[in-house]
Order: C-alpha cells, then sequence, then structure tokens
C-alpha cells in the first residue's frame, strides 16, 4: 500500500521568507524549497500549493524511517493557535517602523511626563505665593 504524506514549513530565513515543502512517499522522503520573499498570507500559500505544487523540483528521494506517532487532537489544536499567536512582523522595514515607533512613544512619555512635574512645580508655587499674600493681609 502507498503511503503519501507532504508537508509544507514556513520560517523567516534572513531576509526572506522560505518554504519546506517535504513529500514521503512509501518511507522515501523528497524535499524542495522555495523563496516567498515577504511574508506570505494564508491565502498566498494556499493558492501557491493549488497552482504552482506540480511544477516544484524535488530532491532525489531518501530513505527514512517513519515513525507512527498518535497524537492527541486537542493538543495538536493548542500547538497550532500557539504557533499563530507567536507571529512577530515580518519585513525589516516593519520591523524598523516598529522600533521607530517605540521610541517615539518612550519620548513622547517622558516629555509629557516632565511637563506634568513642571506644571506640578508651578501650581505649587501659585499656592505658596497665595498663602504669604493671605497671611500678610494683602
Amino acid at each position: 500500500m502507498d503511503e503519501i504524506g507532504s508537508k509544507l514549513t514556513v520560517y523567516f530565513e534572513e531576509p526572506f521568507w522560505v518554504g519546506i515543502f517535504e513529500r514521503m512517499v512509501d518511507g522515501n522522503l523528497s524535499v524542495s524549497k522555495v523563496t516567498f520573499g515577504a511574508e506570505p498570507k494564508d491565502y498566498e500559500i494556499y493558492e501557491f500549493i493549488l497552482r504552482q505544487s506540480n511544477c516544484l523540483r524535488f530532491s532525489p528521494t531518501v530513505a527514512t524511517v517513519v515513525k507512527e506517532t498518535i497524537r492527541n487532537p486537542k493538543r495538536m489544536q493548542r500547538d497550532v493557535k500557539k504557533q499563530l499567536k507567536n507571529t512577530g512582523i515580518g519585513t525589516k522595514s516593519q520591523q524598523a517602523l516598529k522600533l521607530q515607533q517605540e521610541q517615539n512613544k518612550r519620548e513622547r512619555k517622558a516629555i509629557s511626563q516632565q511637563q506634568k512635574l513642571v506644571h506640578a512645580e508651578r501650581m505649587f508655587q501659585l499656592k505658596q505665593q497665595k498663602k504669604k499674600e493671605k497671611h500678610r493681609g494683602r
């Protein structure tokens, strides 16, 4: 009986997103690597699989031992959610923009804190001045 399985892994390899297609046929593994460039969306990957999966050039087959692992479906679902939750910003330019945004946020926070302190000091001085004027009877 022919056992056929395939797997796609997408990861970030400086400076591009890369997809690794693995194909298992009767315990023989063959692999193909595809460079996507910018971070691909789910629908773009799905469309790529539908349209261009038959054009992929796979490596020569390598004999492997296939382990039959029975995984709890709920555990698999949790693992998938965890992997999807940990997705970050993709491109270098987006990362640079995010860093710039965070830096600007810190600067704004420091400036507003300084302004609050100056305002509080000024209000305190005004209150002190009013107290002195009342005490002098003016």
